[in-house]
């Protein structure tokens, strides 16, 4: 199975332990990485032994260089990602909490990755590239850097790839400050919604974008919008999962430390994603996704080391435990 994920790399700055200085205060370190929803699940779903393309735009200056470096690190294919002369990735900043939550300075109003499914001489070298995949994943936030009339070309193509057989995975990953509206985030949203196959979304995403009080409101949208497998995450409680008919709630089992929840969600998609497309059901999925997050939110940044990646000793056994949710 082959999929290819659509999105945008940035240059990630990520706080680490600090040092005294002479002062006797202290001086924050940061380490530079790189990171993006899509790329983070890119990188976690070729660890899982899927065979991955991905599609981005990037510039000419050394931080786009070391981007295909680290891809080709990680036995991604890099040959549909163009690069635009004189552009650089965006940035951004990541800051924790205590308890391990994150949040994000941006600066990326420039990035070459806003033009993606724009140029037309681009976009067919593209879609002839695409059509050779057995899966598509992107997000809320691919769609949302993107124009109106590359994501009117985008929705197009979905329908003719899919109604050629192929499939797509989705997670909405809801950021306000990326669209102009609520209501115009809704509507992109709901008609890509439509073409998905794999709905991967965050409770918390769609409480913010659709005012969702309960998470039976999310399972009934999304099957309204055609969805034939859905997953729902909500933190530490349990994954509803909503395939053939039968709603069913996955325990998440409990992690020793968390230190970073950055990547979080993406690396469960990545889990779910590299299990499924192997062969394993729903539920066994859903555990290998548990799995996934498990190990990344031990760690600092989006994208940990494969060593550390690859060590379950801090994990707790990940068995599913699946139980008929009737109560949401």
């Amino acid at each position: 199975m082959k999929l290819a994920a659509l999105g945008e790399v940035m240059v990630e700055l990520a706080p680490q332990a600090s040092v005294q200085e002479q002062s006797g205060g202290s001086k924050p370190l940061l380490a530079q990485s790189y990171a993006g929803d899509t790329y983070n699940t890119a990188v976690y779903i070729a660890r899982g032994g899927v065979s991955v393309s991905y599609v981005t735009l990037l510039g000419d200056d050394p931080y786009s260089e070391e981007v295909l470096t680290r891809l080709a690190g990680e036995s991604i294919d890099t040959s549909a990602i163009a690069r635009l002369p004189g552009r650089c990735p965006g940035l951004y900043m990541i800051q924790n909490t205590p308890d391990g939550e994150r949040y994000f300075t941006y600066w990326r109003g420039q990035a070459p990755a806003r033009e993606l499914f724009a140029d037309p001489d681009r976009r067919e070298a593209l879609k002839a590239h695409l059509r050779t995949m057995d899966c598509l994943y992107l997000s809320g936030i691919t769609l949302a850097i993107m124009s109106a009339e590359a994501r009117a070309e985008l929705l197009a193509f979905l329908e003719e790839y899919r109604a050629a057989g192929g499939r797509l995975a989705f997670d909405s990953n809801y950021r306000p400050r990326l669209w102009d509206s609520a209501a115009a985030a809704r509507q992109v949203v709901s008609e890509f919604l439509q073409h998905t196959d794999m709905a991967l979304l965050t409770f918390e995403d769609e409480q913010a974008l659709w005012g969702d009080k309960r998470a039976g409101q999310c399972v009934k949208r999304n099957c309204g919008f055609g969805v034939s497998e859905l997953v729902i995450k909500r933190g530490a409680e349990p994954v509803l999962l909503q395939y053939e008919g039968e709603l069913t709630a996955i325990d998440v089992p409990p992690v020793s430390s968390v230190v970073d929840t950055t990547g979080a969600g993406d690396s469960f998609n990545a889990g779910y994603l590299a299990a499924r497309l192997q062969g394993a059901s729903p539920e066994a999925s859903t555990a290998a996704g548990n799995r996934c997050a498990a190990r990344v939110i031990g760690h600092r940044g989006a994208i940990i080391p494969t060593a550390e990646y690859t060590d379950e000793s801090q994990i707790q056994d990940c068995i599913p435990s699946p139980q008929v949710a009737t109560m949401v």
